[in-house]
């Protein structure tokens, strides 16, 4: 079907999206097209905004509009524990549970052999570098309980072996195949507390 140029090039962008399809894309395109002119300038200003103005924490790598993040500024949390996760939304969905207090560092991503993505291509040398300080006691590993997220955590539990630095893995109370950033907080609270040695 023929569009105008500038529909097509909004349902394109629309559809660079995740989960975005084809027909998804044009309802949208169609939707801001309705939207009152400021409404669509303000949405404008949100994506660029966020795209400008947004980084990630030189410490942990969450992501930020000040570095360092508000979390490894924060004195009052426990320094001698390192949560580490693969994406900056599952830092939201950890602190979502109001009971974890220590501090994070984030992967951006797993290991994944398949797709060509090895230690070196996520956050682990930052780690490993972040764990030379002594207050750190414990490293929980939380990344997601999928293939990727198990080969990850194997991976740094035998990397931290020789290092005398405590590592437990988060429990299953988390589903297999599921991620961190859509569990309920009752869920990861089970799965911190009832979380094990490697």
């Amino acid at each position: 079907m023929y569009y105008p140029e500038p529909i097509t090039k909004l349902i394109d962008s629309f559809m660079k999206l995740p989960g975005i399809g084809p027909k998804t894309a044009a309802r949208l395109a169609f939707f801001v097209l309705n939207m009152k002119e400021d409404d669509v300038l303000d949405f404008a200003k949100a994506l660029v905004n966020a795209k400008r103005d947004l980084g990630y924490c030189s410490v942990c790598g969450h992501i930020t509009d000040q570095d360092p993040c508000s979390i490894c500024k924060d004195e009052r949390r426990d320094r001698s524990i390192v949560c580490v996760v693969q994406d900056p939304k599952d830092v939201i969905a950890m602190e979502k549970m109001k009971e974890f207090n220590g501090l994070y560092h984030v992967l951006h991503g797993a290991i994944s052999p398949m797709e060509g993505i090895g230690p070196e291509d996520i956050n682990v040398p930052d780690l490993v570098k972040r764990l030379q300080d002594e207050t750190i006691k414990e490293v929980i590993l939380a990344t997601n309980p999928n293939i990727e997220g198990e080969a990850t955590a194997m991976y740094i539990s035998r990397l931290l072996k020789p290092s005398g630095i405590r590592t437990t893995r988060i429990a299953h109370g988390l589903p297999v195949g599921g991620d961190l950033e859509y569990a309920d907080e009752v869920t990861l609270s089970k799965a911190i507390e009832g979380r094990r040695e490697l």
